[in-house]
């Protein structure tokens, strides 16, 4: 059997654009490896790419039907001449694709074998290494681009979500003091990872906290505009939503902050700490659901309702 079964974006629409296409079974180059995916990471950028938002959609909108997914965990099943890092059997998982190939949706996926971790599976699940690398090397590089350290005060906007509830996690690893954004039903679980919870809807966040040093902005829009009224004079923003990263960006400088907007670059060091840190406890992940491949659309659909606690996967090997 040489076939492989994908979840495609054949055309920008809603989540039941969605379909399942095969192809055959890729071979490696002399630098890549081929690996059986098991878990594929599901992340707002797939369903902006598939709504036709964004850098990447525009990028591919000649390329249809084109495969999402830039998170992955699986096992090598076979690898090119020159590859010596990982073998057939080695359980990896990575950041791949970004930001224009993608590709994780898929039952089997070619990639560079630099761009890979190793997976001991007695120490994190292969779901949690596939949940991990897009989400947390976004909130680590956020962190570092707002220079986060020991004592600042940190604003995260959507403490639950994917990002937030490893942002907070690794911000109060840096011996930050994390307050947090979330709905009243994540208060206790945004409290839980380390953070002051605020209820969004209780009232305006500049009326619940004094002004901290740091924002990190996971919402973007309207929301992360009005949050800029919780950070000091000279204060630090990192906005992470590109679509809107401008306009909060120009409003944060009008405030006399220093702003900045971010795209994540895919990093195997950073992903190997947080790694680490799983495998020690220091660092959880949350998995908000899980769904076979075929119900990509539905995966779609809880990423797009904005109330989705941790993150969500799709279940390939199944």
């Amino acid at each position: 059997m040489n076939e492989c079964k994908q979840l495609a974006i054949p055309q920008f629409g809603e989540p039941s654009v969605l379909a399942m296409q095969t192809v055959e079974i890729p071979q490696p180059s002399a630098n890549q490896v081929l690996v059986k995916v098991a878990y594929a990471g599901v992340n707002p950028i797939d369903a902006k790419t598939r709504a036709g938002l964004g850098w990447a959609a525009q990028q591919n909108q000649d390329k249809l039907p084109w495969v999402p997914g830039y998170d992955i965990s699986g096992e090598v099943v076979a690898r090119g001449t020159e590859v010596t890092s990982v073998s057939p059997g080695d359980l990896v998982s990575g950041f791949v694709g970004f930001p224009l190939q993608g590709g994780g949706y898929s039952e089997f996926i070619l990639v560079d074998a630099g761009a890979l971790s190793r997976v001991e599976p007695d120490n994190v699940s292969l779901i949690e290494a596939a949940a991990l690398p897009l989400a947390g090397q976004t909130a680590w590089q956020a962190l570092d681009k707002a220079k986060v350290s020991d004592g600042d005060q940190v604003l995260i906007l959507a403490g639950a979500g994917g990002v937030g509830h490893i942002a907070i996690q690794l911000a109060v690893a840096r011996g930050a003091s994390v307050l947090a954004s979330c709905s009243a039903d994540n208060v206790d679980f945004v409290s839980k990872l380390g953070a002051i919870a605020l209820d969004y809807r209780l009232a305006p966040l500049a009326e619940q906290t004094g002004k901290v040093d740091v924002l990190i902005d996971l919402m973007g829009g309207d929301t992360g505009i009005a949050a800029l009224d919780c950070v000091r004079e000279g204060g630090r923003v990192v906005t992470v939503p590109t679509i809107t990263a401008e306009a909060v960006c120009e409003r944060a400088r009008e405030l006399g902050l220093e702003a900045e907007g971010m795209l994540v670059t895919p990093s195997v060091e950073q992903n190997d700490a947080m790694m680490a840190m799983l495998e020690v406890g220091t660092l959880q992940l949350y998995i908000a659901a899980q769904y076979g491949l075929s119900d990509g659309a539905e995966a779609h659909r809880q990423i797009e309702s904005g109330h989705t606690r941790g993150k969500v996967v799709l279940a390939v090997d199944i």
